[in-house]
């Protein structure tokens, strides 16, 4: 959903970078997990937070110096899936589609999506197997169909 950037002033508040649609919404998901050395999440609650200016500051429960905001800097931050909105049919999160087997409509397997990004006219599946694709995310043209339960997304793409 985020991480964590840099120490703000002297009172443990920390720059927020949010990867939600809009970007304060990260402010409505409490608590937050943010990643830790062992690669496991621990929780952490969230006494403030704002925008300020073009960015998003936040205040974290028992974080009270700089010294201890700078401990987090660079961490992930996640929400449990039961905190998220319920999807629609046929609506995806994005951790919903990485890591899944990417097919064209010939039956070539293309790769695995790593990850997606936003272009602000559409999203992006990029697709790593023996080349890197950049797929348009347009269900119905290019996205044909998503089966979670075998872990595939079909595609109609011509490889250049």
């Amino acid at each position: 959903m985020g991480k964590i950037g840099t120490t703000y002033g002297v009172r443990g508040w920390l720059k927020i970078h949010s990867y939600t649609e809009f970007g304060a919404s990260i402010l409505d998901y409490t608590p937050w997990y943010l990643s830790n050395e062992q690669d496991e999440w621990d929780a952490v609650e969230v006494e403030d937070g704002r925008m300020h200016g073009n960015g998003l500051i936040a205040k974290l429960a028992h974080v009270d110096t700089p010294e201890a905001a700078r401990l987090l800097t660079g961490k992930k931050i996640a929400a449990s899936r039961s905190q998220l909105p319920q999807l629609k049919k046929n609506e995806y999160y994005w951790s919903d589609l990485e890591g899944l087997t990417v097919i064209d409509q010939h039956g070539t397997v293309l790769g695995k999506v790593i990850h997606l990004m936003e272009t602000g006219s559409n999203d992006v599946l990029i697709v790593k197997g023996d080349k890197e694709h950049a797929i348009p995310y347009l269900p119905g043209s290019v996205v044909l169909n998503i089966d979670l339960e075998k872990q595939e997304i079909h595609v109609n793409w011509e490889l250049i």
